[in-house]
């Protein structure tokens, strides 16, 4: 990985943080202006993940030889694989577990006795995550 690489990736990573919330942190609170703050954030996050994709699979971020870059082109399909497997099922995990938990709140406000059944259903929608990262270790074991 050259220097310039190094320093593009820091940049932007840097600016992915910092750009969203310091530019728009001046002026009358708003919900377009968190909403800007949120799109330019995942806009430039996405353009971090580019980055970082396009280094990956060269094979230039982990070494120089021929072999070790066909062994590390195909690494980086694994790891890209594991990264999707654990963050889309704690995406859809994080997802029913707020759609399970805010209906459990609400029927344990009514009658307490359900406690016991309502996180069974709690317990269910958090064990999405965990099996995403079950196939994850299982795929990075592969390679």
């Amino acid at each position: 990985m050259t220097v310039l690489a190094k320093i593009t990736l820091a940049a932007a990573l840097l600016l992915s943080i910092a750009v969203p919330f310091g530019a728009f942190a001046a002026g009358e609170k708003t919900k377009g202006r968190y909403k800007t703050a949120i799109g330019v954030n995942v806009f430039l996050f996405m353009a971090t993940i580019g980055v970082a994709a396009g280094l990956m699979f060269t094979g230039h971020a982990f070494a120089a030889e021929e072999t070790a870059k066909a062994v590390n082109s195909a690494a980086g399909w694994g790891y890209l694989a594991a990264a999707l497997s654990t963050g889309m099922s704690c995406l859809g995990g994080g997802i029913a577990v707020s759609a399970a938990a805010s209906a459990a709140l609400g029927a344990i406000s009514e009658d307490g006795s359900i406690l016991g059944k309502s996180l069974i259903f709690v317990g269910l929608a958090e064990g999405v995550c965990l099996y995403g990262l079950i196939i994850s270790f299982m795929i990075l074991g592969s390679l």
